[in-house]
C-alpha cells in the first residue's frame, strides 16, 4: 500500500493506493487563504498539519488494515510558497503563497543584481516565485528575516513534521529560483543574490527517490507496522505529470486546478523565459517542464458562483454538454494577475460586453471561455519554444466539467482528453512516487496512462468562431504595472 498527500491551496488530498494502481480510499479537507492587503496571500502551516492529520486520521478509522500496510509515501504540494522558520524549526510568519504579488518590485531588483539569473534558472523574477518573497522580507520585515535560519517550500514543511528531516525534491525546488535546473541543484549565486546560502537551504532529492521515514510515533498514530519511507515527491503539477503517466517528450496536459497551466515534459531545456515559459525539473530524473502557467482557472468558476450565491454543479448544469456559439459576454481571468504571458501582477479581471440581455449563463460560459483564451496564450507561449500541442490531457478539479472541455478542445483546436478520478491527479502522482522510492522498480513500469474515459475533439463549427473572439480578448488586456 502507499500513500499520496497533495498539499494543495484549497485543500489537502490523501489518496490510499494498492499494488494494482487502485486508488481504494481518499479524505479531503480545506484550507484557508488569508488576503491582508489586496494582491497578498498567506497561509498559516499548522492549517496544513491538522488538514493532513484529520486526513490520515480518518482513513484509520476507515480503512485501518490497508493504513496498516503502507510501505511508501509520497508528497505533491502547491509550489513556491515561502515557509520561514526560526533555529527551533517553528514558522516565524504565515507562507506567502504563489499567488501573492507584492514582490514585483524586488523582481527587478533581483534580476538587476543577479543577471545570469535566466539562463541558470530557465525562469524570468516573478513575484510568485519564492527568492522575490525573500527581498521583500528583507526590506519589510528585516527582523523576521534576522531570525531565519531555514527556508521551506509548503510540503517541505510538511515533510520535516512527518519526518523531523528537512528536505526538498529539485521538481519543487525549480520554483524557487534558487535552483540551477540544468544541474540540479543549489545555485550558490542564486542564494547570495537574496542574502542566503546552502545553510538556510533544504537537503535536495529527486522525486522518485527515498528521502526519509515517518516519525515512529505518527506511524504508531496511524497503526502502520513500520515507519513508511518517504519519497522525494514532487510540485503540483509534475507530481500530476507522474499521475497520467506524462514523463516523455510529445505528451502534454492542462492541469484546471486553483490555477492553471498547460505543460509539456521534455529530455532537454526548452526555456522561453522572455515569453513566461517556465522550465521546472521533472519527478523524474534527467526530464524537465516547460510550462505556461495561469494564476486563475478553477478558482475563477468558484468566483462567479460565490457571486451568484449557488453551487459550481448548478451554474453549470444548463450549460449542456458543449458549446453551440461563443458567448456574447467576454471574461479576463486575471483575478489574481497573471502570469504566462504577461508577468503582470498588478492586472485584474474583467467582464466586458454586458448588455440588458445578458443572463448568467453568457457570464458563466464566459468565465470559462476565458480560461480557455488564457490557455491558448500559454500554447503560444510554449511554440515560440519550439513545443507543439497536438492534443492535452486535462486533471484538476476543472476536468469534472464536459461542457469546459468542448470549450477548451474548440479554444486550443486540440483534442483533450480526462480520466476517470483525475481531479486527484496529483496526489495520485505522489502515491506513484512513493511506491518507486519503495521498490527501486522502473519508472515506465509504475507511471503508466490510466484510461481515458472521453475525449472531446475540436468543434469545426466552432474553431474559427473562437479563433476570432481570441483574437478580440488579447485586446482587452491593458498592463497595469
Amino acid at each position: 500500500m502507499y500513500l499520496g498527500i497533495d498539499l494543495g491551496t484549497s485543500a489537502v488530498k490523501t489518496v490510499l493506493v494498492d499494488g494494482a494502481q487502485r486508488v481504494i480510499a481518499s479524505e479531503s479537507r480545506p484550507l484557508a487563504t488569508a488576503s491582508p492587503q489586496p494582491g497578498y496571500y498567506e497561509q498559516d502551516p499548522a492549517q496544513w498539519i491538522d488538514a493532513t492529520f484529520a486526513t490520515l486520521d480518518a482513513l484509520k478509522a476507515s480503512h485501518a488494515d490497508a493504513l496498516a500496510a503502507v510501505e511508501g509515501i509520497g508528497l505533491s504540494g502547491q509550489m513556491h510558497g515561502a515557509t520561514l522558520l526560526d533555529a527551533s524549526a517553528r514558522p516565524l510568519r504565515p507562507c506567502i503563497l504563489w499567488n501573492d504579488g507584492r514582490s514585483a518590485a524586488e523582481c527587478r531588483v533581483l534580476e538587476r543584481r543577479w543577471p545570469e539569473l535566466r539562463a541558470t534558472t530557465g525562469n524570468k523574477a516573478m513575484p510568485g516565485f519564492t527568492a522575490p518573497k525573500l527581498l521583500w522580507i528583507a526590506t519589510h520585515e528585516p527582523d523576521i528575516l534576522a531570525a531565519t535560519k531555514l527556508v521551506l517550500l509548503p510540503k517541505a514543511y510538511l515533510r520535516l513534521v512527518l519526518s523531523g528531516e528537512a528536505i526538498e525534491d529539485v521538481s519543487d525546488a525549480s520554483g524557487t529560483l534558487w535552483l540551477d535546473v540544468a544541474r540540479r541543484d543549489w545555485s550558490d549565486a542564486a542564494l547570495a543574490a537574496t542574502g542566503l546560502s546552502r545553510d538556510h537551504m533544504p537537503r535536495l532529492v529527486e522525486g522518485c527517490a527515498p528521502a526519509t521515514t515517518l516519525r515512529g510515533e505518527l506511524a504508531q498514530r496511524w497503526g502502520m507496522r513500520r515507519p513508511p519511507i518517504i519519497a522525494g515527491g514532487a510540485g503540483d503539477n509534475p507530481a500530476g505529470a507522474v499521475g497520467i503517466g506524462a514523463i516523455r517528450p510529445g505528451t502534454a496536459f492542462v492541469s484546471l486546478g486553483t490555477s492553471g497551466a498547460l505543460l509539456a515534459p521534455t529530455g532537454t531545456i526548452a526555456a522561453n523565459p522572455d515569453r513566461v515559459v517556465h522550465t521546472f525539473c521533472h519527478a523524474i530524473p534527467d526530464m524537465w517542464i516547460q510550462a505556461g502557467a495561469i494564476l486563475s482557472a478553477a478558482s475563477c468558476l468558484a468566483w462567479i458562483a460565490r457571486l451568484f450565491g449557488v453551487a459550481e454543479a448548478e451554474l453549470l448544469a444548463p450549460l449542456g454538454s458543449r458549446p453551440r456559439a461563443p458567448s456574447p459576454v467576454s471574461f479576463l481571468p486575471y483575478l489574481a494577475g497573471e502570469r504566462t504571458p504577461h508577468d503582470d501582477p498588478a492586472v485584474r479581471g474583467m467582464l466586458d460586453g454586458l448588455s440588458h440581455g445578458t443572463d448568467r449563463g453568457m457570464i458563466v460560459q464566459a468565465v470559462l471561455e476565458g480560461v480557455a483564451f488564457a490557455l491558448a496564450d500559454c500554447r503560444d507561449a510554449l511554440a515560440g519554444a519550439g513545443i507543439a500541442i497536438t492534443e492535452a490531457d486535462v486533471i484538476g478539479g476543472g476536468s469534472r466539467s464536459p461542457f469546459w472541455l468542448s470549450v477548451l478542445a474548440s479554444v486550443l483546436n486540440v483534442p483533450v482528453h480526462r480520466f476517470a478520478g483525475g481531479e486527484t491527479g496529483a496526489a495520485f502522482g505522489a502515491a506513484r512516487l512513493g511506491r518507486l522510492a519503495v521498490t527501486g522498480e522502473a519508472t515506465a513500469a509504475v507511471c503508466t496512462r490510466p484510461q481515458r474515459i472521453e475525449t472531446f475533439e475540436p468543434d469545426t463549427g466552432l474553431t474559427d468562431a473562437y479563433a476570432e473572439r481570441l483574437s478580440a480578448w488579447r485586446e482587452l488586456y491593458r498592463p497595469r504595472h
